[in-house]
């Protein structure tokens, strides 16, 4: 078993690992990790290790988690062995971010040695790793703009489920499903009803329009079980 991924203070930090054996002449290799810096250096001292009379040789990759522009440089190596060996070689079972930068880049996933890295390989998996990186950050900035609208509307709907609450003389959990019930079945979003409700709710305040009104005394007959005012 070879590995790589030290760090400066000499601990091994999601080191790629990789493990062989052989059938006949077919050399079986199954590598753990990520491939970043020094991961070749690792591919390459595995080859180096290979009995002769080999005729094949076969990369697993489903253990691999992540990899960097070091992805091109090992399937460099792979292409540059075959060649210089004269045997044919072949990588296996790409998964996960792996998988994804070889989409990105126009690879065959099932085994991109098949076409070879185009020319520009090494610049083109840069520009995918970041495209990678660049959609998970739009994801948590969509997530976190959601968070944030949420916890904008609790205060409001808080106040509107304690006018219910007053209204209705039910519990928190029946305003809950009075406000939800009324927001599928008019399509309105909780805050707007929320708001209307809470508007009315004041000193000469309007009331809610009456679908809006019709939908909220329905929810609540089906909810609570006194009559709504």
């Amino acid at each position: 078993m070879t590995s790589a991924g030290l760090g400066a203070n000499g601990l091994l930090l999601n080191a790629l690992t990789i493990d062989g054996r052989t059938e006949g002449r077919r050399a079986l290799l199954t590598a753990h990790g990520e491939l970043v810096h020094g991961a070749t250096n690792t591919l390459a001292e595995a080859l180096a290790g290979l009995p002769s009379g080999i005729t094949e040789v076969e990369l697993d990759l489903a253990g691999v988690t992540f990899m960097d522009t070091t992805g091109l440089a090992l399937l460099d190596l792979l292409t540059e062995y075959g060649d210089r060996q004269g045997v044919r070689v072949t990588t296996g079972r790409w998964r996960g971010q792996p998988r994804r930068v070889l989409e990105l880049i126009g690879l065959d996933t099932t085994d991109p040695l098949r076409t070879g890295p185009p020319a520009d390989s090494r610049e083109r998996t840069a520009s995918a790793v970041a495209r990678e990186r660049a959609e998970q950050l739009a994801v948590l900035r969509m997530e976190i703009a959601q968070l944030r609208h949420a916890l904008d509307s609790r205060p409001v709907i808080d106040q509107a489920r304690g006018v219910l609450m007053a209204a209705h003389g039910c519990t928190p959990d029946q305003a809950w499903e009075i406000l939800r019930e009324t927001s599928q079945r008019t399509n309105t979003k909780l805050r707007h009803i929320a708001d209307a409700i809470t508007a009315s709710a004041a000193p000469d305040g309007p009331p809610p329009p009456e679908p809006l009104r019709a939908a909220l005394r329905a929810a609540a007959a089906r909810h609570v079980s006194r009559a709504p005012v």
